[in-house]
C-alpha cells in the first residue's frame, strides 16, 4: 500500500512538471485568461495541419476507465456504434479551457451523430464539475479520469483531441487548442464512420 501511494504520488508530481514544462499548448500566442475571472476567452486556434497526427490511424480505442457525472465507470467501449471525439483537458489549462465552448458548440451542432467526451485530466477532481456549472455548457457533460491515465498512457500534452469511428479505432488526433466550429473541423470529423 505504501509503495503504490510513493508511485501515484511520484507520477503525479512527474506529470505536474510535465505539465509545467511543456505541457499546455502555449503556441497559440494569446494571453491566457485569468483564473477566477468573467472575462470571455478568445476564440480557440483553427486546425494546423502540422497538429494533426494520423500516426495511431486504426488503433484500437484504450479501455482506460474515467469516471461520468453520477461517479459511474465508463470506457469508450461504452460509446461504440457512432463515432467519438475525445477531447482530454484540465481546468487549469488555459487553451483547454478556451477551446471547450467550440467542442460546445460541435456537440449540439452534431446532435446524435456523433459523441463528444470531455475527460478532465485535474489532479483535483472536485474542480471539474463547479467549473461545468459555471461555464453552463448546452451538451458537454463533465467526465474524470481519476488516474490522468489517457494523457500519461497515450504520452500526450494538453489539450489533445482523438477521434475514433464508430467501431472505436482511432482516425486522428490533434494536439493543442483547436476551434471545432469551423468547415475545417467539420470536414475532419466526417473521416469517422
Amino acid at each position: 500500500m505504501a509503495l503504490e501511494l510513493c508511485l501515484r504520488s511520484t507520477i503525479a508530481f512527474l506529470l505536474v512538471a510535465a505539465g509545467l514544462i511543456g505541457g499546455c499548448d502555449r503556441q497559440s500566442g494569446t494571453k491566457q485568461q485569468a483564473q477566477g475571472t468573467n472575462v470571455a476567452a478568445p476564440a480557440a486556434a483553427p486546425i494546423k495541419l502540422d497538429k494533426l497526427d494520423r500516426s495511431h490511424k486504426g488503433e484500437a480505442a484504450p479501455a482506460i476507465p474515467f469516471v461520468d457525472a453520477g461517479g459511474k465507470k465508463r470506457t469508450l467501449a461504452d460509446f461504440r456504434g457512432k463515432p467519438v471525439l475525445l477531447n482530454l483537458w484540465a481546468t487549469w489549462c488555459a487553451p483547454c479551457v478556451k477551446e471547450l465552448p467550440t467542442l460546445d458548440a460541435l456537440a449540439v451542432r452534431a446532435g446524435d451523430t456523433l459523441q463528444v467526451l470531455t475527460v478532465s485530466q485535474d489532479f483535483e477532481p472536485a474542480k471539474v464539475a463547479p467549473f461545468f456549472a459555471e461555464k453552463k455548457f448546452k451538451k458537454l457533460q463533465p467526465y474524470i479520469d481519476t488516474e490522468t491515465a489517457f494523457s500519461t498512457q497515450l504520452g500526450v500534452n494538453l489539450p489533445t483531441t482523438i477521434l475514433y469511428d464508430s467501431a472505436g479505432r482511432e482516425v486522428w488526433r490533434i494536439l493543442g487548442d483547436t476551434d471545432w466550429t469551423g468547415d475545417a473541423a467539420a470536414k475532419l470529423i466526417a473521416e469517422a464512420r
